[in-house]
C-alpha cells in the first residue's frame, strides 16, 4: 500500500463526486419510472463498462505490475462491492423511498468505513473522538432508518427500501477500504476490470429475479445513458483514484456533500416532500462525520 497524499487537485476531486454522486439519486428515480430496479442497475453498468474498457484498452491494458500474484479474489469481491450489489440494493430501495433519502443514506459511507479501516488499515485507529463521532452519526442513521424519517405515503415495503439504501452504503464502505488493500495496479483498468465483473453478476442476476430485459423508452434511455456515462464510468473512476491517490478515508468526505446536493435536486427537481425528522438525521450523520474527521479537516486546511 501506497501512504495517502493530499492535494488540491483531490479536493477539487471530492467537490466534483459530491456534486456528481448528489444527482445520481435524482436521475435513478426518474429512470425508474421506465425500468424495472435491476436491469436499470444492469443498464448502467453495462454502459459504463464498454467506455472504460474502451479507454483502458487504448492505454494498453495493463492491469498488475505483478501478474504472477495478482489478487484476483480480491478484486472480484471489490468488484462487486463497488458496483453490482449496491447498484441493485439503491435501485431497489429507491422505489419505496425518495432520492433524498437515498443520498442522505450515503453519508453513512463514511461512518462505516472508520470501524473497517480501524481493523484493516495500519495507521486509521479509532480514537476516542472519532468514536464519539461513530455514536453520533450512528444515532442519525437510526433516526433515518425509523418510521418517522420521512413523510411517509404508507407503501409497503418502505422500510425494507431504507435498509437497502444504507446497505448500499456498507457495501461502498467496505469496497473503499479494501481497495487499499490491493498491490500496485493500473487505476484505469482497476475501474473498468471492475466495471466488467460488476455487469457480469448484475446482469445474470435481473434476468433471473426480472425476466427479459423490457424495451424502455427514450426518456428512460437517455437516464441509463447520463447514469453510466457520468456518474458510473467518470465518476468511478475518479473515486478509484481518490482512493488509491488519498486514501478511503478522505474519499468518505464526499458524503458531506452528496445528502445535500441530493436533498436540493430532489426538493427542487422532484417536488419531494421531506419531514423535519430526515433533517435531523442529517444533522446527526453530518455532526459525527464532522466530528471523527475534525483532525483530517484541520490538515487539509492547515490548521
Amino acid at each position: 500500500m501506497t501512504t495517502p497524499i493530499i492535494t488540491r487537485n483531490s479536493w477539487f476531486m471530492i467537490l466534483l463526486l459530491g456534486l456528481i454522486w448528489g444527482a445520481t439519486f435524482m436521475v435513478i428515480e426518474v429512470a425508474l419510472r421506465g425500468i424495472s430496479p435491476f436491469w436499470l442497475a444492469s443498464g448502467r453498468i453495462s454502459f459504463a463498462a464498454i467506455l472504460t474498457l474502451a479507454i483502458w484498452l487504448t492505454m494498453g491494458g495493463r492491469l498488475f505490475e505483478d501478474r504472477a500474484n495478482a489478487p484476483w479474489m480480491l478484486l472480484i469481491l471489490i468488484s462487486a462491492l463497488s458496483t453490482a450489489v449496491p447498484f441493485m440494493l439503491l435501485s431497489w430501495g429507491i422505489q419505496y423511498t425518495t432520492s433524498s433519502f437515498a443520498g442522505i443514506s450515503m453519508a453513512s459511507v463514511a461512518l462505516i468505513v472508520l470501524p473497517l479501516a480501524h481493523f484493516l488499515i495500519p495507521g486509521e485507529a479509532m480514537t476516542l473522538r472519532r468514536t464519539i463521532g461513530f455514536v453520533i452519526g450512528f444515532v442519525g442513521v437510526l433516526v433515518l432508518i425509523g418510521p418517522q424519517a420521512l413523510a411517509l405515503s404508507g407503501a409497503e415495503g418502505e422500510v425494507a427500501g431504507r435498509i437497502a439504501c444504507i446497505g448500499a452504503a456498507a457495501c461502498y464502505a467496505l469496497s473503499s477500504v479494501l481497495m487499499r488493500r490491493l498491490p500496485a495496479i493500473d487505476p484505469v483498468g482497476l475501474s473498468a476490470i471492475g466495471l466488467l465483473i460488476g455487469a457480469l453478476v448484475v446482469i445474470p442476476a435481473a434476468i433471473a429475479i426480472e425476466g427479459p430485459p423490457p424495451l424502455p423508452d427514450g426518456t428512460t434511455l437517455f437516464a441509463l445513458a447520463v447514469l453510466g456515462l457520468i456518474p458510473t464510468a467518470g465518476a468511478n473512476l475518479l473515486r478509484v483514484l481518490l482512493i488509491r491517490s488519498a486514501g478511503p478515508t478522505f474519499m468518505s468526505l464526499t458524503n458531506y456533500m452528496v445528502p445535500l446536493w441530493a436533498v436540493i435536486f430532489g426538493v427542487a427537481l422532484l417536488g419531494e416532500a421531506l419531514a423535519p425528522s430526515l433533517f435531523v438525521a442529517m444533522a446527526l450523520i453530518l455532526a459525527g462525520l464532522l466530528l471523527s474527521q475534525w483532525g483530517a479537516l484541520r490538515r487539509l486546511f492547515g490548521g
